[in-house]
């Protein structure tokens, strides 16, 4: 058996959307008639049918297909040339098959579409958009961005201004809109623009029928700068001010000055005066208290001359009792006798701070506790008062500078002094205008529970709660007993 097919070999041209025709020969040059039947190979395949799709001849008759070209308009139909290939297959004889090739030629053609993200932009400052530019086409498109019809109030740029797109697929271009004028407040102003996207030259494209630009419709809303609550908020900031004053000066202005009077009592100025005379009597130079105190026994004495003697030195006292007196001698005997007292225990007024006959020495002591989160109270000891003197306690402060959870008591051994919550302070100070008197041998504490460790702002959690403990006062000398 003999079968010939051959494909017309005139030129054929098809546009993607469009339809051609390409036909096809076959002659049966066999001694039987034979039917045969037309199967089309390549990447045309898909989009090229044969009428008819099987075709009978007599033996030496010769009879004519047609190929229907007719491909879609899709990008994924690249422009140029395509192979196309028809398998002409006789029904009694596969053997036999024949393929006859040839190439045939896609058209370009041009088809862009575009968006703006978002519509519509607002802000005091500037517009921001996004144009997403897509090539439905099937050939490669060099597109220019441009504006049309925009307000002389606002400017447009684009990054990029120009887009190079492969067939089937997107490039995206950053639009801002920035306003010429500022403006500070008011109502907002609109300014509406067009941004047009346009074919720079689309390669093999037919240039007499040319891609329509793309026009795509935006707005930019420019707001004021000053919010329109603004004046709104100052006239309530301002009512605010002069209520919390007016609360001040008709509430508690009053109280605290009612407090500061109820806190002047007569007690604590018997105090403050007792305090000022130790004080004076601390800083008397030696000797000057013999002379109080021996014309003070002179006048006792009842002597006429007792208050006119001179007790210049540590001896006053004992001039002013024995050359004073009311009969010769039992005025200096009696006051003689007082100024030599009074002159020997207090006129000598050379004691150390804090030693007897001194004033009270300035004394502090500091302490830091580490405590583990669970578990028992650590406690540890910040002064111990020496052995015949007295700590007059007027300061504490406390440190929590990790913020630690927990608990916190200071204490001496007549009980508790302060007990305070951790996570109430980081640093504390109290103050007592009446000291707390903390007798001698005994010891002033700090315990410290942890609940919770603190993490330090910028830095590595620690492991273990730390507090710090600062104790003020004075120590007093003990007045010694009397036999």
């Amino acid at each position: 058996m003999s079968v010939s097919a051959s494909l017309d070999d005139s030129p054929v041209s098809v546009q993607p959307g469009g339809e051609a025709d390409l036909p096809v020969q076959v002659l049966n040059s066999g001694t039987t008639v034979e039917e045969f039947r037309f199967e089309v190979v390549g990447p045309c395949a898909a989009w090229v049918t044969v009428e008819p799709a099987a075709l009978s001849l007599y033996p030496g008759a010769s009879g004519t297909a047609t190929l229907l070209l007719r491909p879609p308009r899709s990008s994924r139909i690249s422009a140029g040339p395509m192979p196309l290939g028809l398998r002409v297959i006789p029904t009694n004889d596969t053997a036999h098959t024949q393929v006859p090739e040839r190439t045939i030629t896609i058209l370009p053609f041009a088809d862009v579409t575009a968006e703006l993200v978002p519509r519509s932009s607002h802000s005091p400052w500037r517009g921001r958009h996004k144009l997403a530019v897509d090539n439905l086409g099937n050939t490669p498109l060099t597109l220019g961005l441009a504006i049309q019809e925009g307000t002389e109030r606002a400017k447009v740029t684009f990054e990029p201004a120009e887009l190079t797109i492969p067939p089937g697929q997107a490039k995206f271009a950053q639009i801002a809109v920035r306003p010429t004028n500022r403006l500070w407040r008011g109502a907002p102003v609109t300014h509406p623009f067009q941004v047009v996207a346009a074919a720079r030259g689309a390669e093999g494209v037919d240039a007499a029928a040319p891609h329509a630009p793309v026009v795509v419709d935006g707005s930019y809303e420019q707001q004021a700068i000053l919010p329109h609550w603004l004046p709104r908020a100052l006239i309530v900031a301002v009512l605010l001010v002069g209520v919390l004053a007016g609360l001040w000066y008709s509430l508690l202005r009053p109280t605290v000055r009612s407090a500061a009077r109820e806190a002047i009592t007569p007690e604590a100025i018997e105090s403050a005066i007792d305090e000022d005379k130790n004080g004076e009597q601390g800083d008397r130079p030696p000797g000057q208290g013999g002379d109080t105190a021996g014309a003070t026994g002179g006048a006792n004495g009842g002597g006429a001359n007792g208050g006119e003697a001179n007790g210049g030195g540590a001896n006053g006292g004992n001039t002013a009792g024995n050359t004073g007196g009311g009969g010769q001698n039992g005025g200096r005997n009696g006051g003689g006798s007082q100024g030599d007292t009074a002159g020997n225990g207090n006129g000598n007024g050379s004691g150390k701070p804090g030693e007897p006959g001194g004033p009270a020495a300035p004394k502090s002591a500091r302490v830091q506790v580490r405590d583990a989160v669970g578990g028992s109270s650590t406690t540890r000891d910040a002064y111990t008062v020496p052995e015949a003197k007295t700590f007059a306690l007027t300061d504490i402060v406390v440190q929590n500078p990790q913020g630690d959870a927990g608990t916190l008591t200071v204490s001496s051994q007549d009980g508790q002094i302060l007990n305070l919550a951790l996570e109430n302070f980081r640093d504390s100070d109290y103050h007592f205008v009446t000291p707390i008197q903390v007798p001698a041998k005994s010891r002033i504490s700090i315990s410290v529970s942890c609940r919770e460790v603190g993490k330090p702002v910028k830095a590595p959690r620690p492991t273990q709660c730390s507090e710090s403990l600062f104790l003020g006062g004075s120590l007093v000398a003990d007045a010694p007993a009397e036999d």
